[in-house]
């Protein structure tokens, strides 16, 4: 049986063409032998509307994806907190489905939980209000009414911002509430949950109401590629070196 792959936190960007080429090469290679391919959110390290689509950058992107789905291999994108007003006409660019904060799927037999995992963070009380305001339809509708460039500008400052508030804060309060993760599973129902956002690649076991639960975290695509591959077998990590500079 062919493996489902998933990986997150990509962060591609015109500062980084290294990541944008190891992508491609995914793309081209492993992404084309999967059952399915699952991207938990930051694809992109930011954008700003569909009509990123007119630089070179996001438009190449779009084509590596869309040639994995014209293959036969569904893939299937979660916004993260870096790319949250990505939209339909990306996704039809790139052949994706969009999926909810959230969702469910069924992965070599086991019901398993996908979240980009930023909403698991709740200790970082600042955060989450300012994830609540940008997941707000309303304030993403202000935000693309904008011209293009003031949204350039607003990305680099919200940027600024969050680098900023980052370092003033300890470790413990950037990685996940284990009380969150446990209510995730328990609403869920589930034993495996899947996300990125923190950048702590590991497999944790814990038990949830008596229940033996696995957490995979995934890697962020920092100084290699990785993806996590699921089959009958169990999960492994790939990683993939990056192309020299």
């Amino acid at each position: 049986m062919r493996p489902t792959l998933l990986l997150s936190d990509l962060h591609l960007s015109p500062a980084r063409p290294e990541l944008v080429a190891a992508f491609g090469a995914f793309c081209a290679g492993p992404a084309r032998e999967a059952t399915a391919v699952y991207i938990l959110g930051d694809l992109f390290d930011a954008w700003i509307g569909d009509d990123q689509l007119r630089e070179p950058l996001a438009a190449g992107v779009a084509r590596d994806v869309a040639a994995v789905a014209k293959s036969g291999v569904p893939v299937c994108l979660m916004r993260g907190n870096r790319d949250f007003l990505l939209g339909e006409r990306f996704a039809a660019a790139a052949g994706v489905t969009l999926l909810p904060e959230q969702t469910i799927v069924d992965l070599a037999g086991t019901r398993t939980l996908l979240l980009h995992g930023d909403e698991l963070c709740t200790d970082d009380v600042r955060y989450q209000r300012y994830r609540a305001k940008t997941h707000d339809p309303a304030w993403q509708r202000r935000v693309l009414a904008l011209p293009y460039f003031a949204r350039r500008g607003l990305a680099a400052w919200l940027r600024r911002k969050s680098r900023a508030a980052t370092a003033r804060k300890s470790e413990s309060i950037l990685d996940v509430s284990f009380v969150a993760v446990e209510a995730a599973f328990r609403i869920a129902g589930v034993t495996r949950m899947i996300h990125g956002h923190t950048h702590r690649p590991a497999t944790h076991h814990l038990l949830v109401d008596g229940r033996e639960c696995v957490r995979h975290v995934l890697a962020d695509w920092y100084d290699r590629g990785s993806y996590l591959e699921i089959d009958a077998d169990g999960a492994r990590t790939h990683d993939m070196a990056l192309p020299a500079k």
